[in-house]
């Protein structure tokens, strides 16, 4: 992602919310890899995953009005990504889709991201084969489990976050997150010793 400061930004930002297509196009091109991103982990295919991307972002474009500066854009984006997903899940299962015509303003904080790691080529080969485990695993979950792993363990939202999110109660939230992590590392430890992959007593443990 190019870098821009703040105030760029937020320039930017401004243009669009006044109807300058341009400086839209211009926030996709920053922002299209980290929505993609989370599209990938979401849907578990890249055609599926394109779909939402570009949903969400014609989503975005439609109400980005409603951001009123007070979160980071990216955290924003994340929601809008997240709730066109449930809808589009909702819509496929022939389930009434709620309207999306609502304030997507967040005052949330940014959220962490996930550092790219770097090492020699062996080290590279295994983190490659654990993230196509991780895929897989999270391909085997329902949507609804799917969904609110990936914003609390790949995302860092909170519980309450995810609820808003969601449209869901927070025990509700609680429950499936427990429910996919003990999917979650089940399925792991099944496709670990498939392929010969040691897991240290560390990772199992995680969540």
């Amino acid at each position: 992602m190019e870098e821009r400061t703040l105030s760029e930004l937020k320039d930017l930002i401004l243009a669009a919310q006044s109807g300058d297509r341009q400086a839209f196009s211009q926030l996709v091109e920053l922002y299209q890899s980290r929505v993609y991103g989370l599209a990938v982990h979401l849907t578990g295919n890249l055609e599926d995953a394109n779909d939402l991307a570009q949903e969400a972002f014609i989503r975005a474009y439609r109400y980005i009005g409603s951001f009123r500066h007070e979160s980071e854009f990216t955290t924003w984006l994340h929601r809008i990504t997240v709730n066109t997903w449930i809808n589009m899940s909702r819509k496929s299962r022939g389930v009434v889709v709620e309207s999306l015509d609502q304030d997507w303003n967040d005052d949330t904080k940014v959220k962490r991201e996930v550092a790219a790691t770097t090492g020699d080529p062996l080290e590279e080969f295994e983190n490659s084969e654990f993230k196509s485990m991780v895929r897989s695993a999270l391909k085997e979950m329902t949507e609804e489990h799917r969904t609110v792993l990936v914003m609390r363990e790949l995302y860092g939202y909170s519980y309450e976050e995810i609820a808003e999110a969601t449209n869901t109660s927070l025990g509700t939230v609680k429950s499936r997150i427990n429910r996919a992590k003990s999917q979650f590392r089940s399925t792991i430890s099944s496709l670990a010793g498939k392929f010969g992959i040691h897991l240290p007593a560390e990772s199992k443990q995680r969540g």
